[in-house]
């Protein structure tokens, strides 16, 4: 972030016979020239172009002093560099490392119309703001918030992205279905309490492969944790199925996403999938020989026990049809932790053990892509409007989006190859600089201080030597 110019001294304690000041009189300095890797990250993707080009602008073109695209890389810029709230572009604004990155013609602001704008050549939190707030029908008479955005063409990008992703086909592919809370401290629309999570919250639904996002559906919580999942999935898997026809492709969800709907849904389309299954006694009456069996061995050890059964299984009411069930009869120091999964695969592809503990719990690597998506603030769904707040959800989306992008082409081979954003963030774009803009250069003079200049130089290198559009 830019410092501004200002003559007050701080004086602190002395340096053995220095005196120690401090003032605000060091010109453009950044803290954020790491987020020129992110714009090499753009030029090859174009995922902030593309995103912009899913909202439509109804503006008259003659007042026009900040373009939708160089909005929107204001805005997904800012999120993925560190800043949560529309109100830091207030003071970023005046900042023109980031006005570099979105692309600002005059990143000095110098040339800007009216008089009090000089020197601020980004736009403040009030232009933002539209962004979010504008109706999906611009109607005649709306003054002000007139960049509409198509929710369904970002919903087609991220599978787009995703499948841009992979040089070559892959053989097959796991989507990962989950639903988490989002807290809410307001009277937001949609707003309702949630017992399991003790709160007022909204429950997005978010469904990966792998460490690419694929859907961020944000939903009222008065809801099954399922609710829509058949929906959002048979979209996904049409597009990928449209660019790769014989791709194999498994569902993989915790208890929350057994459902007949979707387990239908799957046999139907020839999808394959493995979901979690809440517990009963009729289950567990199916594994008392293997629970025991595991208490023995723990008895005798000490250790954690674990022995797995697999049979078939139906519901009274609810499942059309028996389908095979992996148990897993575990007993640990606090006693019995028996665990259930339901499953289209067939033992000659994934025998039980196998299937449980390598595909099965392989599904807590998603927790993390979730946390990964709080680190960019998509839990900042403070706007009166469901509607409004799922656009700052996509905000979020195309900022991880760009993050997996730099992670993906850029630190390959790196120690943060499988670094999470905010680590990212903290060793990669925080890095301060000055910023001296000419006729012909601009000129990033970061800090000699910097710890990691040689990560820096690697990614980009990598980036540099990435295929795509410049």
């Amino acid at each position: 972030m830019l410092t501004e110019c200002n003559q007050e001294s701080f004086e602190f304690h002395p340096l053995n016979q220095r005196q120690v000041v401090g003032r605000f009189d060091g010109g453009a300095i950044t803290t954020d020239a790491g987020g020129l890797l992110l714009r090499e990250v753009e030029k090859r993707t174009r995922i902030i172009a593309r995103f912009a080009a899913c909202f439509r602008d109804h503006r008259a073109a003659g007042q026009i002093e900040h373009t939708v695209r160089e909005l929107v890389a204001q805005r997904v810029y800012g999120l993925a560099l560190g800043y949560e709230d529309l109100n830091d572009h207030d003071q970023l604004r005046r900042d023109p490392l980031l006005a570099v990155l979105a692309e600002k013609p005059d990143p000095t602001g110098g040339s800007r119309a009216r008089e009090r704008d000089r020197g601020k050549a980004l736009a403040g939190k009030s232009t933002l703001n539209r962004l979010e707030l504008t109706a999906a029908v611009v109607k005649d008479e709306e003054r002000y918030k007139k960049i509409a955005l198509d929710l369904e063409a970002v919903d087609r990008l991220l599978v787009k992205i995703f499948l841009e992703a992979y040089a070559e086909p892959p053989a097959g592919i796991v989507l990962d279905l989950d639903a988490t809370d989002d807290p809410l401290h307001g009277n937001q629309e949609g707003r309702f309490f949630h017992g399991y999570y003790g709160g007022y919250c909204y429950l997005p639904l978010y469904i990966f492969c792998g460490d690419h996002l694929l859907c961020a559906r944000l939903r009222p919580s008065n809801i099954d944790a399922s609710a829509g999942c058949v929906e959002e999935v048979a979209r996904i898997v049409a597009g990928i199925r449209e660019a790769w026809p014989r791709v194999k492709i498994t569902l993989r969800g915790d208890a929350g996403f057994c459902r007949e709907a979707l387990m239908s849904w799957c046999e139907q389309e020839g999808v394959d999938y493995v979901l979690g299954l809440p517990k009963n006694d009729r289950l567990k009456a199916e594994i008392i020989e293997e629970q025991e069996q595991a208490a023995t061995e723990f008895q005798a050890t000490g250790q954690a026990a674990r022995v797995f059964k697999e049979f078939r299984y139906q519901t009274r009411e609810s499942w059309s049809r028996a389908r095979r069930v992996v148990a897993k009869a575990e007993h640990l120091e606090k006693g019995s932790n028996p665990r259930f999964v339901v499953t289209s695969l067939g033992p000659e592809a994934w025998e039980a053990r196998q299937l449980y503990e390598e595909l099965y719990c392989a599904r807590g690597e998603m927790e993390n892509r979730i946390k990964e998506q709080l680190m960019l603030f998509a839990d900042r769904t403070s706007t009166a409007l469901l509607r409004s707040n799922q656009i700052r959800l996509y905000f979020s989306s195309m900022a991880y989006a760009l993050m997996e992008a730099l992670r993906r082409l850029g630190l390959k081979e790196t120690e943060l190859a499988q670094a999470q954003c905010s680590t990212i963030r903290l060793k990669l774009l925080k890095i301060g600089a000055l910023v001296r803009i000419t006729v012909r250069r601009v000129w990033v003079s970061m800090a000699e201080g910097y710890p990691y200049p040689n990560l820096f130089a690697q990614a980009c290198a990598q980036l540099q030597a990435s295929p795509g559009p410049c």
